[in-house]
């Protein structure tokens, strides 16, 4: 009789993107750099995979 194999558990989340893989950042502008809105890229972390890095 053949064993079942167990399924590899998921990876943890990235604690810095909440494992969306992006994240927000305001935008300034100006000498006094004031602040005009949030841009959204994706997470240095982990690199926009969204799970945590070895």
């Amino acid at each position: 009789m053949a064993r079942k194999k167990a399924p590899e558990p998921k990876p943890a989340a990235c604690e810095v993107c909440k494992g969306t893989g992006e994240v927000s950042r305001t935008v300034e502008v100006g000498r006094k750099r004031r602040a005009v809105g949030q841009q959204t890229g994706f997470c240095l972390n982990c690199l926009g995979s969204g799970e945590a890095p070895e």
